[in-house]
């Protein structure tokens, strides 16, 4: 089912023509820079926080019909009907209108912020909330941070296209979006800025704090106006005993390995789940009646939801729980927030994190109090500690970590022990895994973040976008002298080998040929013979490129075969050398492109055009210079570049044309045919900037 097209293209139509009405009247008064990123900063700190209220109060609501919906059907009953027919309707949702709202959202921000310029869809926030508060409403294992910073910052990124910001600007209002997030749903604005510069942002610069600070403080007043003002757990003042300082190394040490067994256990079953033939709905359905099952086999059904009312009861009570409770509790909590989240239902990770340590502090804890009574006194202690060390091994943000435990318990007295559990713990987390929850499921996607930015010019296409699918396969009963032929009509260097069904069996190459020369009996050879037909790399057709540019290298390969990834001996097409230098320059315009956008948002030039125009034979531009051009040429439009013979260069106005030129432009709508008047080529590229 696809959306309405012409509806779509209505919307985007108004939301251009009101934006740029608002554009004018800023034009007109010329606010301060200075002032225009605080007033909005404290817009999408005061909309996102209104957001949160919204969105804790829909929670609410879904929860009490859950309650009424179990208590007519009866508990078992009516929890598996809730919470199934939950997972349908989200996986739906998530499907259909919102793709990016599936899981936990931190990731998708990052992802916007490194790849899109801070570009994140407008419908994103209401999918998101609504997606979201029915998984955690029914009973699904998650947060409710992920979705408030997933929703406040594509609140901040919907203003900044709204007022055509800069794409510096835009990402600023989308770090403002998730630090009110936090600030919100946590009543903690110091972790809430902390976090959008430690995991959001990935680096701390005074160009970004002011205006997240003020944006996490707007969120914070907000919701404490409709949510009150009380921490979200009740700590008395624990004492730390320097004694103890051991207990707290070995929490800090467990903590890194639950943490990173967290984040393996969550993308298994989300590998799992999307590699099933289900509809999405489907799969989120079975995710949250085996969450549901899980919930069953334990008494309280402490591990639906984000648990943390139960951890502050918990707290309140110093950690009275039996042993092997508590641990079955660890466990079940990661399945059940492993099947919430890995089979598409929408909620956050940080809640579960929290509950997870808190469970595991409370173990060390009475482990700790019953050989030591005397020095390990209370046990909760540990438990607030495992919250801070568990969640900075998962995230990689020990900063944010300290800080978000400390504001929800108003306890400074535990600052030393939280800052050692949770440095040893992100420190052996990073060693033992060097992903966290969230650059995962970037990487699993080719890309890859420092400090916040994307590494890689390739990463954003895919292998089907540059491979050779026109390609000659040898098969295993080929002769050599069959194969000789080949390789001397093909000018090719290797082929690759599929057998009598067409499967994908190996490569030849032309170095495995010549070798067969040599022997004696090689009239008597097939290709099967003298073909790699093990341990043989392949890439797949709908992987980043520069995943399997990495694998290129490592073997010093010119050409690998394409397969597909539900079916690996399906041969789909070949990737070479020339394929990495043809997508190395179609990445190179995809960048061009997406600097003259963030060009024209701050000069505020709308309708403007991409074209990519190819010389012909006999256009009349070709063998032309551009400067003779230049007085047939439309006013509202710019060359931008040229790419020949496999190079991209920047023309110049004695740069001549030649036949098979690509010349890209950027041209204002309604120049569009004077220009192609003039050039006369074949449009290849279009898109709307």
């Amino acid at each position: 089912m696809t959306n309405n097209p012409g509806a779509g293209s209505f919307l985007q139509q108004r939301f251009n023509y009101r934006s740029h009405q608002l554009r004018e009247f800023l034009d007109r008064h010329s606010p301060p820079d200075t002032l225009m990123i605080i007033i909005t900063a404290i817009i999408v700190g005061v909309g996102t926080g209104l957001g949160a209220v919204v969105f804790i109060w829909l929670l609410k609501q879904i929860g009490k019909f859950s309650l009424a919906i179990q208590i007519t059907l009866g508990e078992v009953v009516g929890l598996l009907l809730v919470m199934g027919t939950g997972g349908l309707i989200v996986g739906y949702m998530v499907n259909r209108w919102a793709p990016e709202a599936k899981g936990h959202g931190v990731p998708e921000v990052m992802e916007a912020i490194a790849l899109r310029g801070g570009r994140i869809r407008a419908r994103v926030a209401a999918i998101k909330v609504f997606a979201s508060a029915i998984t955690i409403g029914t009973g699904g294992s998650a947060g409710r941070e992920g979705p408030i910073v997933q929703t406040g910052s594509a609140l901040g990124s919907t203003i900044g296209q709204l007022f055509h910001f800069s794409v510096e600007r835009v990402r600023t209002l989308v770090a403002c979006g998730a630090a009110a997030g936090i600030a919100a749903t946590f009543n903690a604005p110091i972790a809430g800025a902390i976090f959008a510069l430690e995991v959001i942002i990935g680096r701390f610069t005074t160009r970004y704090f002011g205006a997240v600070v003020i944006s996490s403080v707007a969120a914070g007043i907000t919701a404490r106006v409709f949510l009150g003002n009380k921490p979200a757990f009740d700590v008395p003042a624990y004492p730390f005993r320097p004694g103890e300082t051991l207990i707290y190394i070995v929490l800090g040490i467990l903590s890194a390995f639950i943490a990173v067994i967290f984040i393996r256990m969550l993308y298994f079953f989300e590998g799992a789940f999307d590699r099933w033939k289900l509809h999405p709905a489907f799969k989120a359905s079975i995710g949250m009646l085996l969450t549901a099952v899980i919930a069953l086999l334990l008494p309280g059904r402490h591990v639906l939801g984000p648990g943390l009312e139960f951890i502050g009861e918990a707290i309140a009570d110093d950690f009275t729980i039996p042993l092997i409770t508590m641990f079955f509790l660890l466990v079940a909590k990661m399945l059940a927030t492993s099947f919430t989240l890995g089979s598409g239902n929408s909620g956050g990770v940080f809640a579960p994190s929290l509950f997870m340590g808190a469970v595991l502090g409370g173990i060390v804890g009475n482990i700790a109090h019953s050989f030591w009574p005397e020095l390990a006194v209370n046990p909760s202690t540990y438990a607030i500690v495992g919250m801070a060390a568990v969640f900075a091994g998962a995230a990689r943000a020990p900063i944010t970590a300290v800080l978000i435990v400390f504001e929800m318990s108003n306890d400074y007295k535990l600052i030393l022990p939280l800052m050692l559990a949770t440095v040893i713990s992100t420190l052996l987390a990073e060693y033992l895994f060097s992903d966290s929850i969230y650059t995962l499921k970037l990487r699993l996607r080719g890309i890859t973040l420092q400090q916040g930015w994307d590494l890689d010019l390739m990463q954003s296409l895919k292998v089907k976008e540059v491979m050779t699918r026109d390609i000659f396969s040898a098969t295993t009963t080929m002769s050599l002298e069959d194969l000789g032929e080949a390789f001397q009509r093909t000018h090719s260097h290797s082929f690759p080998v599929v057998d009598e069904e067409d499967k994908l069996v190996g490569m030849v190459s032309i170095t495995d040929y010549e070798r067969a020369l040599e022997l004696k009996s090689h009239a008597n050879l097939v290709v099967a013979d003298v073909a790699t037909m093990s341990s043989l790399m392949v890439a797949y057709e709908n992987e980043p490129l520069s995943n399997a540019i990495q694998r290129l290298s490592v073997r010093g390969l010119s050409k690998i075969p394409v397969v597909e990834r539900d079916n690996p001996t399906k041969l789909v097409g070949v990737l070479r050398r020339h394929d990495i230098i043809k997508a190395y320059n179609i990445a190179l315009m995809k960048r061009a492109k997406n600097q003259f956008d963030d060009l024209a948002q701050q000069h505020q030039i709308d309708g403007m055009e991409f074209i990519e125009i190819k010389i012909l034979p006999d256009s009349p531009s070709a063998n032309q210079v551009l400067a003779s051009l230049g007085t047939n040429l439309p006013d509202d439009c710019v060359i931008v570049s040229i790419r020949r013979d496999g190079e991209i260069f920047v023309p110049h106005g004695d740069t001549r044309l030649l036949a098979g030129d690509h010349v890209n432009c950027f041209v204002r709508e309604d120049a569009e045919e004077k220009l192609l008047a003039c050039i006369q080529g074949e449009v290849v590229v279009k898109e709307e900037s």
